[in-house]
């Protein structure tokens, strides 16, 4: 009776292991065939190795093996990189970045975290304030003053002999506190210019070199006037002589 029993409880045992090991194999096979759904290439240890075109690959770490997942999009925590045979989900640097724009620039910080320029910090910098989960700069909600006058129109530093040229003004905050630190807003616009360069007055500043040309001009005129009124001077003079 007592080997009957034990006999009995044994296969009894073996039974149930038998179950359970067709139960898990049976999980694992129903986890492999969901795994595998949205696959191109796909294998049995690491899951998906290749996806459609339109699906990113993610792969998370299984034990000492990585196990890829086809996904529409990526998990947080994680940005999508297009290849050229590929799509990833690749893993924002940062532990405190929910969304990445890429490995290094996050755009949405974890809970207790506020977003500045693509960093997630756990309190704003000097010149900034907290404004929902970003840093704002004070710049940009600082009150703005008057514009400046326009400045002269010109093109390549001339004011004339051109069409068309450009001609730009600037404000700054009219707020004395964010005045030495906020920079100047600028704009700039067409204008027309003067064609034609007005040539300077008489009496005033001359072309260099101009007036010396003149000058050695008129005097060769008149040494060679002297020349001719000498000549004419000497032939006279002979004529006379002859008739006496």
């Amino acid at each position: 009776m007592h080997w009957r029993a034990l006999s009995m409880v044994v296969s009894v045992m073996c039974e149930v292991m038998r179950m359970g090991v067709g139960a898990l194999q049976k999980q694992t096979a129903q986890r492999d065939a969901d795994d595998c759904r949205s696959c191109l290439e796909c294998s049995r240890d690491n899951g998906c190795v290749r996806c459609p075109e339109r699906l990113f690959l993610f792969l998370q770490r299984d034990g000492m093996s990585h196990h890829g997942t086809c996904l529409l999009t990526c998990p947080p925590g994680h940005f999508e990189q297009k290849g050229k045979d590929i799509n990833r989900c690749l893993k924002c640097r940062s532990l405190d970045c929910e969304h990445c724009f890429s490995r290094d620039f996050c755009t949405k910080c974890k809970a207790g975290f506020q977003l500045y320029k693509g960093k997630c910090l756990s309190r704003c910098p000097s010149g900034t304030f907290p404004h929902h989960t970003d840093c704002l700069d004070h710049c940009l909600v600082a009150p703005l003053g008057e514009w400046s006058e326009w400045s002269v129109c010109q093109r390549e530093g001339a004011t004339c002999g051109y069409k068309w040229g450009r001609q730009s003004r600037t404000r700054g905050t009219s707020d004395n506190q964010t005045t030495s630190f906020c920079p100047l807003q600028a704009e700039t616009q067409r204008c027309r210019m003067r064609k034609r360069c007005t040539p300077p007055k008489k009496g005033g500043k001359r072309k260099k070199g101009l007036g010396l040309k003149r000058e050695r001009k008129r005097l060769r005129m008149l040494t060679l006037a002297a020349k001719g009124l000498s000549t004419n001077q000497t032939i006279a003079g002979g004529a006379r002589l002859r008739r006496q």
